[in-house]
């Protein structure tokens, strides 16, 4: 008899499914940007940096806009896998160039990591967003966000300590490439704890989808329907603007801080984005008084409302000092009355980057339940972002003024706002109506029923076998109305 298990109830649920895929970029993702954290990623050699992230962000961009289709392919477990297969080689390629040099090995590794982080996303997203139901997703994202981020929290977090003791960040030892890369392994290997929709049953018992996969066809038709739908392209400037900031405040915390305050920042940018996730999905995007189209709207109010605060207030500053002002010598360090208001803004930059973030996805998953058209907006949803983070990491590369760099990123997401709302007001109140929707109960019932005509197809001329399987599915009906 060929082994059969059988999985939990409560782990084929779908907020389990969600710390799962949040436990795997936790432990792949996050401790990649902790490892950044720690000195690793900013490399000496800024010409090798900025070719490695270029070729980066430009294979991410160009392989979104198919890892939805290889998403659906594949399933969320192989896809999720060799997903994070490039943090684990990007993190290798930081330790052999810190101990051997090999530029070479940083470039290629970037390129992998460009084609495999698309790959993940993906799939991440595609959990993220159909696995839930409707009235959750918003405290999906605030679970696989706060997760998520711990991770770059918990490298700041050391880096925090070690900058405060020694006044500076030196080179990241071996043991601590080696633990890291434990823990990425380790997050490589749990990819294989996910499972595949049709293996997910929701609380009201519906199960994600039948199918476990999606067949070739099928996506040349998605990906043609995807672009063609104007919902996507209304959200384009939403999609390319989620990412674009990150370049301007990097540079700025760089330029203005010396090592221990810039660690204190990037401490509090990974408790903003935790924070900021955790209110937005369960107290706004969540909120069971009210209509779904309606908690819509209230999330993008709030949502522009944070976002010309904070880089009004961010403006205030910039307006304040250029490229041509800074030097070695007059680096702000957080004991100095100068900081004061820089904690934060820093915070806030943060908090107001995981509320935008939530409120795409957000805004993605009321669309659709479907998690073939989901990876499909995922894929999408990351080539742009990445795309545009090229672009914004282009512009701070050639020196581009502070001022111009803080208005293009403020200006992007102010125009993302309308384009938005005009999505928002097609998001109907559920999409159960227009969707299949398969009951577990129903899939059992159904295998019943064909076990039933087999073995009556089997013994023909046996009434008193036949009588036995039909009082079985008899049975088993009086089971099901009375759950």
């Amino acid at each position: 008899m060929p082994f059969n298990f059988k999985f939990p109830a409560w782990y084929t649920t779908p907020m389990a499914q969600v710390v799962a895929v949040g436990f795997t970029c936790f432990a792949t993702v996050g401790m990649f940007s902790a490892v950044s954290n720690l000195g690793a990623g900013g490399l000496s050699n800024i010409t090798l940096s900025d070719t490695s992230q270029g070729v980066l962000y430009g294979l991410f961009a160009v392989t979104g806009l198919i890892s939805g289709g290889i998403n659906n392919l594949l399933g969320p477990q192989l896809t999720l896998f060799l997903g994070t297969l490039g943090y684990a080689v990007y993190v290798g390629s930081l330790w052999c160039y810190q101990v051997r040099g090999t530029g070479w090995f940083v470039i290629f590794a970037g390129a992998l990591e460009g084609i495999s982080a698309a790959l993940l996303w993906s799939a991440q997203g595609s959990i993220m967003m159909s696995y839930p139901l409707e009235k959750d997703k918003g405290k999906a994202f605030a679970i696989f966000w706060a997760i998520f981020q711990f991770g770059s929290f918990l490298g700041s977090i050391i880096a925090l300590a070690i900058n405060i003791e020694s006044g500076k960040l030196t080179a990241v030892s071996n043991a601590t490439y080696i633990a890291f890369l434990v823990i990425i392994f380790i997050g490589i290997a749990s990819a294989f704890l996910v499972l595949p929709p049709n293996k997910v049953i929701r609380s009201d018992g519906t199960i994600v989808k039948l199918e476990a996969v999606s067949k070739p066809h099928e996506e040349v038709v998605g990906m043609i329907r995807l672009f063609k739908d104007w919902r996507m392209i209304a959200l384009v400037p939403m999609f390319f603007a989620s990412n674009y900031f990150y370049a301007y405040q990097s540079a700025v915390n760089t330029a203005r801080f010396d090592g221990p305050t810039r660690a204190l920042n990037a401490t509090l940018e990974g408790a903003g984005a935790i924070i900021g996730a955790l209110l937005i999905g369960y107290f706004c995007l969540d909120l069971k008084s009210l209509h779904r189209r309606t908690r819509g709207y209230l999330g993008l109010a709030v949502v522009t409302t944070i976002v010309i605060v904070v880089w009004s207030v961010g403006l205030s500053w910039q307006v304040t000092f250029t490229r041509a002002d800074l030097n070695d010598t007059n680096f702000i360090n957080y004991h100095d009355a100068d900081y004061r208001g820089k904690a934060a803004l820093y915070f806030f930059y943060f908090f107001s980057d995981a509320c935008y973030q939530a409120l795409a996805y957000w805004i993605m998953s009321a669309l659709t339940n479907d998690p073939f058209k989901l990876a499909r907006y995922a894929g999408l949803y990351k080539a742009l972002q990445s795309a545009g983070e090229a672009g914004s990491f282009g512009m701070d590369a050639v020196a581009t003024p502070f001022l111009n760099e803080h208005l293009a990123s403020w200006i992007l997401m102010l125009v993302s706002f309308p384009l938005a709302w005009l999505v928002l007001r097609t998001v109907k109140e559920t999409n159960y109506g227009d969707e299949e929707m398969v009951y577990v109960d129903d899939v059992k019932r159904q295998q019943a029923e064909e076990g039933a005509a087999a073995a009556a197809a089997v013994h023909p001329g046996d009434p008193e076998r036949s009588s036995i399987e039909k009082e079985s599915v008899d049975r088993s009906d009086a089971q099901i109305s009375q759950t």
